[in-house]
């Protein structure tokens, strides 16, 4: 019954991990508070600069059900898949060029990321491509308590 117990909360956390790595970029092991996805090796230091970790999709240990297969008769579970378990060398976060620019903006125009009171202008990198966002007048993020980009303005 423990053998039985233990093989369903692995199971059920595989399918948690591959319903998030659904939404995420090949090759990311997780995603950072701000929004860009990592590529890091392990949960330690991730997402530095990035506010943290927020979900974190791979696993840094060895399954803990493979040596309890071992003891018993009963078939191990079926390995991970390998984009949860291969690690990339380097760590990186997703490149923001692939992603699509949200529709709107234009001259005078930032793009204020609205869950971290950040300002991005145009040209840049985040410019129209947080997860959360609107654009406004470089003003008016200003007068609603948002700030530059690595305290970089627009207009000087």
């Amino acid at each position: 019954m423990k053998i039985c117990t233990r093989l369903l909360t692995v199971a059920a956390a595989l399918l948690a991990v591959n319903v998030a790595m659904a939404q995420a970029p090949a090759g990311s092991t997780g995603q950072c508070k701000d929004g860009t996805y990592t590529t890091a090796p392990s949960k330690k230091g991730a997402c530095r600069g990035h506010k943290g970790v927020q979900t974190w999709y791979a696993a840094n240990a060895a399954p803990a059900a493979a040596p309890m297969a071992m003891k018993s008769n009963a078939a191990a579970p079926a390995a991970a898949p390998a984009a949860m378990t291969a690690a990339p060398a380097k760590a990186s976060h997703q490149s923001m060029a692939s992603m699509q620019q949200a529709a709107g903006g234009g001259p005078g125009m930032v793009w204020v990321n609205t869950s971290t009171k950040v300002y991005h202008c145009p040209g840049t990198k985040y410019y129209g491509k947080t997860k959360e966002g609107k654009y406004m007048s470089e003003a008016d993020a200003k007068a609603s308590g948002a700030h530059a980009d690595h305290g970089t303005a627009c207009t000087k």
